[in-house]
């Protein structure tokens, strides 16, 4: 049986200060900005969804993957700060 979590890619697009704060367990670190040279490190064939500090830089990441021929990508909205309201409320809002 497979492991769930090795169907589907989490990238946290934020700063190495900010991931420092707080993240989501099992994600890859890509800053934004070193995005279009890291490509290799995704699989066009699995899910990916793309967060930062509140969803802005993760939507632009995110229409910059479909834009490279990713099909499955999804913008985690109100980004780490929303998991931190919604989900893990014991994380770190900054």
């Amino acid at each position: 049986m497979s492991d769930p979590e090795a169907e589907i890619i989490i990238v946290d697009v934020r700063e190495k200060w900010e991931l420092e704060r707080c993240k989501i367990d099992n994600s890859l670190h890509i800053p934004m900005g070193t995005i279009p040279n890291e490509l290799h490190q995704l699989e066009f064939n699995l899910p990916i969804i793309v967060y930062c500090h509140h969803g802005m830089r993760s939507m632009q990441v995110a229409n910059f993957l479909l834009g490279r021929g990713f099909i499955h990508v999804l913008n985690l909205e109100g980004g780490i700060n929303a998991w931190a309201q919604d989900v893990d409320s014991e994380m770190e809002v900054y």
